[in-house]
């Protein structure tokens, strides 16, 4: 997720694999793209709350490898918008069609 989130163009093919993200944890999807047994699904509810500490932990880290105080601000809102989308992007399989 870093890498795609920093790295790959916010394009059509990346709205794709956002969307393929939220179906594989969804039960349209889950435990078949990877071949492997777990939960059948992940529940919504911990879809919004994963926001917090995947955002929150970010500017004090680059802070500790060497990033200036305002900078490390700066990236973690950047970062911070780009996980919104994205967690807001996962979310769609869990709506029924017509209430998206």
């Amino acid at each position: 997720m870093v890498e795609d989130t920093c790295t790959l163009p916010y394009d059509q093919d990346w709205l794709d694999y956002q969307h393929e993200i939220g179906l594989r944890h969804h039960r349209a999807k889950k435990n078949r793209t990877d071949g492997v047994t777990s939960a059948e699904i992940v529940p919504f509810r911990y879809l919004p709350i994963t926001l917090y500490p995947l955002t929150s932990t970010l500017p004090p880290f680059l802070v500790e490898a060497g990033v200036d105080k305002e900078r490390a601000e700066r990236l973690g809102a950047a970062w911070t918008k780009s996980l919104v989308l994205q967690i807001t992007l996962w979310s769609h399989p869990y709506v029924r069609d017509g209430d998206w």
